[in-house]
């Protein structure tokens, strides 16, 4: 999926546009997983072999895996190879740093985790995002734009016109829709309108539905294009929809009902 057309491809192969976001946390993860950096490697691979068919993307969080050090940077390393080829990778990793570092954390997320792609922090301006557009083999990059959490206010909706959409269109000169999405919220609708006039052809990573408030039909509405463009991701509701031995199970019905809702949105629009 190197490629808008790949990745639609995928889309309408799958009949989904699901994300289904990694965000091991050991206060939550079920007890039959057993305790410690082995049983948040556990319960991931769980996750994936019993949602891969519902999704085209796993995004792993890498901030649950980096506080174990090498253990779960180790760990991580596993879990990203356990995600079958047809899915895409997202590093949740939001780096962002001036270009002789940003080209080490290009490397090390392109090359060494194996990631199909990574959230990028754009504020340090085009030098600190130009390291990862321009890595080879066709990598994605994600751009944070109009976010879903509530301190989204503090800064990326002042200004006139607001941040984000200062963000979105200063991006476009730095690379095509083939090679850069973004990163919008689903808990601000009014908003995934006007990102969609600003980027008409980019793919947008949705975070907010679910468990942040967020309503699918309500991103569908106000964000859909011609190759769908959308990427919406599901984390604790996937995740965590059974606390017990049964979490697998739970998680893989929590993902049916969104895929099933994806699949009927995909039939009447396509």
């Amino acid at each position: 999926m190197r490629n808008r057309e790949e990745l639609f491809q995928s889309i309408e192969r799958k009949s989904s546009f699901l994300c289904v976001g990694l965000d091991p946390d050991m206060d939550r993860i079920p007890a039959s997983c057993g305790t410690g950096v082995q049983a948040m490697e556990l319960f991931c691979k769980s996750i994936i072999e019993a949602t891969h068919d519902l999704a085209v993307a796993f995004k792993p969080n890498l901030a649950f895996f980096e506080q174990y050090g090498a253990e779960g940077w180790s760990a991580l390393e596993r879990v990203v190879a356990h995600i079958p080829k047809d899915c895409l990778i997202i590093a949740d990793a939001k780096r962002g740093d001036i270009g002789n570092t940003a080209a080490r954390y290009a490397q090390a997320m392109f090359q060494g985790l194996g990631a199909d792609a990574i959230t990028v922090a754009p504020y340090m301006g085009e030098d600190s995002v130009r390291p990862f557009i321009d890595y080879q083999d066709g990598r994605w990059t994600i751009l944070l734009a109009m976010t879903s959490n509530s301190g989204a206010q503090d800064f990326e909706f002042h200004g006139s016109p607001p941040l984000f959409e200062r963000v979105m269109m200063r991006a476009q000169t730095w690379g095509s829709p083939d090679e850069l999405m973004f990163v919008v919220g689903a808990t601000r609708p009014e908003a995934i309108v006007r990102a969609r006039e600003i980027a008409p052809h980019s793919f947008f990573l949705v975070p907010g539905v679910g468990a942040q408030g967020g309503a699918l039909r309500e991103v569908v509405d106000a964000g859909w294009n011609d190759q769908c463009g959308l990427l919406v991701n599901s984390s604790r509701g996937i995740l965590y929809a059974s606390s017990g031995e049964d979490y697998a199970e739970k998680a893989r019905e929590a993902a049916q009902v969104l895929r099933n809702e994806m699949k009927a949105i995909l039939r009447e629009k396509t």
